[in-house]
């Protein structure tokens, strides 16, 4: 039996690749590691940010959709996105330097059990900072050197996601049952579930609120993908999918990774995805990020593509 071993990466919808660029990396200090575009619609960027070199587990993707209207909050969504800082100290630097950058942000505070500050990007994207309080993490992750955020206050990678559906029980089930996530904590309209014991680079806190579905826009979250290791793995998981009765989109080749999508009965996107071959197929680590990379398969098609896009810094 395969287990999941975490969180892989998380997308979402920016109306502005260039001040999604200047927040996440010169506000958030990570690194722009793959700048390419949507291989289902290459006339948008596809922008994703995180370590050294992307690893699995501390990927933020956003695809630019310059007509994206305003989020209309609700149920049925994937609704908030936790990130790893090391320290409780780490929690009072980033209070500090939100103030100093003007950026929305409310009080240190606890949340899945953990120190945490809530905050949002400039599209109104909802994010807590986790104390990981020098807890085990992904042993591949490796920190960016350049980055702007001081060495000891680093973001780490992905934490706790947060899930708002109509009928927990549902997403519940499908997470226990078909991946194995262990229930940590359940009261009337909250459950936590871990994939790792113990870790929160693969946990999930499901909410429970009824009305409407959420209207998505900018700064609304695509979906949440998990962790497997490699195709053979990819695989055997479609085949789980199938059976639970879900629609698969079969395994499709990234190029960057390979991965499936389907939709649970909340209508919840989860996307499943390979650790490699990663970022760096096509580009050394000095040069991630700084070049429009294209698969293959629409390299033939990069005048066209490139006509289309907005420079970027």
């Amino acid at each position: 039996m395969y287990k999941i071993p975490g969180h892989h990466h998380i997308s979402m919808i920016t109306k502005s690749a260039q001040a999604t660029n200047h927040f996440y990396r010169d506000v958030l200090g990570l690194r722009r590691v793959k700048k390419t575009v949507n291989q289902d619609s290459p006339s948008m960027y596809h922008l994703f940010y995180g370590d050294l070199t992307g690893s699995a587990g501390t990927e933020l993707s956003f695809f630019e959709m310059t007509n994206a209207g305003k989020t209309v909050r609700g149920t049925n969504a994937i609704t908030q996105i936790g990130l790893l800082v090391p320290s409780l100290e780490s929690l009072t630097y980033w209070k500090k330097r939100f103030e100093q950058l003007d950026v929305e942000h409310g009080d240190i505070t606890t949340y899945a059990g953990r120190a945490a500050l809530p905050f949002e990007d400039t599209e109104g994207l909802r994010m807590i900072l986790l104390n990981n309080n020098g807890e085990a993490i992904p042993e591949f992750w490796s920190p960016w050197e350049d980055s702007v955020v001081e060495q000891e206050h680093r973001i780490l990678g992905m934490g706790t996601t947060e899930i708002t559906v109509r009928y927990l029980e549902r997403t519940a089930k499908m997470l226990q049952e078909m991946f194995c996530y262990v229930e940590v904590a359940h009261s009337e309209k909250e459950a936590i579930y871990q994939s790792v014991a113990g870790q929160a680079f693969g946990e999930i806190v499901l909410k429970q609120l009824e009305g409407p579905s959420e209207k998505p826009g900018r700064g609304s979250i695509h979906h949440l993908a998990i962790r497997v290791k490699n195709e053979e793995e990819l695989r055997y998981w479609d085949g789980v999918v199938k059976e639970r009765g879900f629609d698969s989109s079969g395994v499709i080749d990234r190029f960057y990774f390979q991965s499936l999508y389907f939709r649970d009965s909340n209508g919840i996107l989860f996307e499943i995805a390979t650790d490699g071959p990663g970022f760096t197929v096509d580009s050394a680590v000095k040069d991630l990020g700084k070049e429009l990379d294209l698969p293959p398969f629409l390299e033939s098609k990069r005048a066209e593509i490139e006509a289309k896009l907005q420079p970027i810094d």
